[in-house]
């Protein structure tokens, strides 16, 4: 019914990766592809929860799905399912060689939660998206922090956290591209001590705009987001919420070159 429904095709590759009703007790009546079809139309248009179309399930049903979703961190595995499979479509190995590392700044509806700063060289009050992406600029990891938050902590953070959750992703990186933001020896030694992978930094050659290939892949990233109007901005109260929309945001992006 609208153009970010799932396609019958989308639906089969996503469905298995959905967690399954609990055992016991009554039985779930709730049709689960129309609540993914309402999440999606959530982020796409950036609309609040109670303002989905009545074709939808209960906008308080959608949102408690949801919820419980990203409590268990389902939102960040489909994600790296995902970009498992679209890698291994293109030909690559399923786990990338490479990782490039970026921040966002984004304002918010004022301030939100304990997570709010501002950031002095973009000038942005609200909060920072640090990336992690692989070459082919698909999620590994996002921490959403204080717009103030240094960008080497951030990004070592991440890798520290991807390091305990999933180490398989990292097994074979042997390299990380950031720009100047992240540079110095001490950023440099954290990352090879936590995964024995070399810094490079990439440096704009002088002022004028210049696309530089390896550090687009990231900016490309970014530029994804700008389909998803619930993006646009930091809306979420909670910092969680806002990494979960963001990883949800890339499985409705993959799951389209999937099926393309």
């Amino acid at each position: 019914m609208y153009p970010s429904d799932l396609s019958d095709a989308e639906w089969e590759l996503l469905a298995p990766l959905i967690p399954a009703a609990k055992s016991g007790g009554h039985p779930r009546t709730t049709d689960i592809r129309q609540v993914c079809n309402a999440i999606y139309y959530h982020l796409k248009t950036g609309c609040q929860w109670r303002y989905l179309p009545k074709n939808f399930p209960p906008p308080s049903t959608v949102y408690s799905y949801y919820r419980k979703w990203v409590k268990k961190g389902v939102w960040e595995k489909i994600n790296h399912t995902l970009r498992q499979m679209v890698r291994q479509q293109v030909g690559k190995s399923p786990q990338s060689s490479v990782i490039i590392a970026d921040s966002q700044s984004v304002e918010t509806t004022g301030k939100k939660g304990d997570v709010y700063g501002f950031d002095g060289g973009k000038k942005v009050k609200g909060r920072k998206r640090q990336l992690l992406v692989d070459s082919l600029g698909l999620i590994l990891k996002v921490i959403v922090a204080e717009a103030h938050g240094q960008e080497r902590v951030l990004a070592a953070t991440a890798v520290m956290e991807l390091l305990e959750e999933n180490p398989k992703l990292l097994e074979k990186v042997a390299l990380m591209w950031v720009d100047a933001g992240y540079s110095g020896d001490k950023f440099a030694l954290a990352i090879w001590l936590m995964i024995q992978a070399r810094v490079e930094v990439i440096k704009r050659s002088d002022k004028k705009f210049k696309v530089l290939p390896k550090r687009w892949i990231v900016e490309r990233t970014f530029g994804w987001f700008n389909w998803y109007r619930r993006l646009s901005k930091d809306y979420e109260k909670l910092s969680e919420m806002s990494e979960a929309a963001i990883y949800a945001v890339m499985t409705r992006i993959m799951l389209r070159r999937l099926v393309s």
